[in-house]
């Protein structure tokens, strides 16, 4: 074709992009991902941003560190994620190993042992809630006719509500991670397993030098994701106890609301943003391990 017959030629456009240099698959995806970003943006991303306005006072967080109520909560918060995370997690990794034994009646066991984290929390914390009643509850009742004497107040103790809560909360959330684990244990190969019992290891030997190396990083990657969703754990205390007795058992994802009670909103949302310096050097740290795995297997 001659120079001059290109100068000639009709300008072609190409109808899959529509001269705009876009496909119509873009196009359309980005209208369906349209309703997604508009959903984030009204109520996630406004609600935080509003929260952070809120917030943004420092006599709020002059008045929040005066509350003795607040230094009780942070300790409370401190307990509850050391204590429970780490009693949950072993007892986790302890079951992870029964449950893998090839036997009928373990999987039966295994369809009741998951099912306190399939039902929802409002039903089955609040259940514990009405067992524990001093009066009428029906472990006070028990204790009464085994022994002819009245159970313990046991949600009018500080102490004691805390550690029911912390039980309440390991009963409720063991099963997913116990799920986890077992998966875990599941992709470890089984010749490792024979070729260890030919040579003569038994249960401990086989634990230490191939269960544990393969399943270690996912045991602190879920150790530490499990710590960022219990510092969110609302239900847990405040269903079982309301942060009672006397506002004594409130752990930082409570706390604001015990301020809402009180129409104090600025120290409602200075409560909820104090709790993220606990929060993001935890999600900092689990995406950096979550990274270097992907870095290490690719």
């Amino acid at each position: 074709m001659t120079v001059a017959a290109l100068d000639h030629a009709p300008d072609t456009v190409d109808t899959n992009t529509g001269g705009t240099g876009r496909s119509d698959a873009q196009a359309w995806g980005l209208v369906m991902i349209l309703p997604y970003v508009l959903i984030f943006l009204i109520f996630v991303l406004y609600p935080v941003l509003y929260g952070f306005w809120i917030a943004r006072k420092p006599e709020s967080y002059v008045k929040l560190a005066a509350d003795p109520i607040f230094l009780r909560t942070i300790v409370n918060t401190a307990v509850f994620v050391i204590v429970a995370i780490n009693i949950k997690m072993l007892i986790a990794l302890v079951l992870s190993g029964f449950f893998t034994t090839a036997r009928w009646w373990i999987k039966a066991l295994s369809v009741l042992f998951i099912l306190p984290w399939a039902l929802p929390s409002i039903p089955t914390i609040l259940s514990f809630r009405f067992m524990l009643n001093p009066e009428w509850g029906i472990i006070n009742q028990q204790i009464f006719r085994l022994t002819g004497e009245d159970g313990p107040n046991w949600l009018n103790d500080p102490t004691l509500a805390l550690g029911l809560a912390m039980l309440v909360h390991v009963w409720k959330s063991l099963p997913f991670w116990t799920l986890i684990l077992i998966s875990g244990r599941l992709a470890i190969s089984k010749d490792l397993y024979e070729a260890a019992e030919v040579d003569g290891a038994n249960s401990w030997h086989l634990f230490r030098h191939i269960t544990w190396p393969s399943m270690q990083q996912l045991y602190f990657t879920c150790l530490i994701l499990s710590m960022i969703w219990t510092l969110g754990d609302f239900n847990s205390v405040y269903l079982l106890t309301g942060g009672g007795p006397a506002d004594l058992t409130h752990v930082l994802a409570t706390l604001g609301v015990r301020y809402l009670r009180y129409d104090q909103v600025e120290q409602s949302m200075a409560a909820i943003v104090v709790a993220l310096p606990f929060v993001l050097p935890l999600v900092y740290i689990l995406m950096k391990r979550l990274g270097s795995n992907s870095t290490a297997k690719a």
